[in-house]
């Protein structure tokens, strides 16, 4: 298994807490390569894909999780997706000459919003917003479940243009420790713990030195790592689908405007998929759509 892509989740026994670990590199790389982004663009695209898989491994659940960031600033959109199946993808949209060499989170994207949606396989589609106020992705993503109605959860997220590291702790139901006093002072002495964290640790330690080193006095059960992988979702199918969806009149007339053939481009991975007049005849008379004419993609 790949000692840098995965998550690992870890539990206290003496204590109704959790917790899970994200290290993300080929999978951060992957979403990179697709795009140039300047450092600051990177870094923040970095924190969203380790949040949204933390996020999925407190989730139990087939489908997809989406993290959507806006702003009227210099960075307008992040989106990241996880799959159940903890395949990522990511993108970013940013104003190039707004960009410097660094910046905070408000100074990048003012007036921000994140939505988080929860997108089942079966089942209701879920989504929540909180506002991009804090002093980072970290502190969002913690207000946002504080002044929810779900499990008081925090987060702690680095990344800087390599590496992407995620940690989570999250409250469980009344379990081992019943009363609400002995509760809350058990989630802040293990929040306080963990707010000790420097970056520089949590980017160069491996999961069980920063467990020891943060909970050395406690209990912690850790488990066996998860793999995490780059994998976008798009595919000549998919897009075959677009053109169907038109109705052959349209989709030739379409191709005869653009020139003699049609290109779909995904944002996410940048690949094109090309559609020419027989293809679309092939479309809508039973040929499908795996076997294009002279175009490929």
């Amino acid at each position: 298994m790949n000692a840098y892509d995965n998550s690992q989740r870890f539990l206290f026994d003496d204590t109704d807490i959790r917790g899970e670990m994200v290290c993300l590199r080929d999978s951060y790389a992957h979403v990179l390569a697709k795009h140039s982004y300047p450092e600051p663009v990177a870094e923040l695209l970095g924190e969203m894909l380790a949040a949204a898989a933390l996020l999925v491994g407190t989730l139990k659940f087939e489908g997809l999780l989406v993290l959507q960031a806006r702003s009227s600033g210099a960075i307008p959109l992040l989106m990241v997706e996880c799959s159940s199946n903890r395949e990522l993808r990511g993108i970013a949209r940013y104003h190039a000459e707004q960009i410097g060499s660094g910046g905070s989170l408000a100074e990048l994207m003012p007036d921000g919003a994140l939505a988080v949606t929860v997108d089942p396989a079966q089942g209701q589609r879920y989504q929540g917003i909180v506002a991009l106020d804090g002093v980072n992705l970290s502190a969002c993503l913690s207000s946002y479940f504080a002044t929810s109605e779900q499990l008081p959860t925090r987060f702690w997220l680095h990344a800087d243009g390599r590496t992407a590291r995620g940690l989570l702790l999250q409250q469980l139901p009344p379990d081992r420790l019943k009363e609400p006093e002995e509760r809350a002072a058990s989630w802040q002495h293990m929040t306080v713990l963990a707010d000790s964290l420097t970056a520089e640790e949590q980017m160069g330690l491996d999961n069980e030195t920063l467990l020891h080193r943060l909970y050395h006095q406690e209990v912690v059960r850790l488990f066996e790592p998860q793999p995490l992988v780059f994998r976008c979702s798009c595919s000549r199918e998919r897009s075959a689908g677009a053109m169907v969806s038109l109705g052959e009149e349209d989709a030739l007339k379409l191709i005869e405007e653009q020139g003699g053939e049609v290109v779909i481009d995904c944002q996410f991975c940048n690949e094109r998929y090309r559609f020419d007049a027989a293809d679309v005849t092939q479309l809508f008379h039973g040929g499908g759509s795996r076997r294009p004419s002279d175009t490929r993609h």
